[in-house]
């Protein structure tokens, strides 16, 4: 696997009535936030800040990865059946629906 594949891509919703997209690395996550038309504000910062670090190694993909989703989600981006990365309980690695 690519070190920037995403371990489950971030589904997005991009507007009404569209279909569900599936963001699948931190490439195709830059180029979402690139021609986001307003960027600006600490989420949008903190999400291509982290996509950014990734592609120069300084941040995991799936940290890249939980920084967009976020950004997604406060967006209101975030599919309703989206899942990624986290915690659940005590088992790492497991993955939670993005609604928690």
């Amino acid at each position: 696997m690519d070190r920037l594949q995403f371990e489950v891509p971030v589904r997005i919703t991009p507007a009404p009535g569209l279909p569900v997209e599936e963001i699948y690395s931190v490439e195709q996550a830059l180029d979402f936030l690139q021609d986001w038309p307003k960027r600006q504000g600490k989420v949008y910062e903190a999400a291509f800040n982290a996509c950014f670090g990734a592609t120069v190694d300084v941040v995991s993909a799936e940290e890249a990865c939980r920084a967009f989703a976020a950004f997604c989600r406060v967006s209101g981006l975030l599919a309703k059946d989206a899942m990624f990365p986290g915690k659940l309980g005590s088992r790492a690695g497991a993955y939670r629906d993005a609604r928690a």
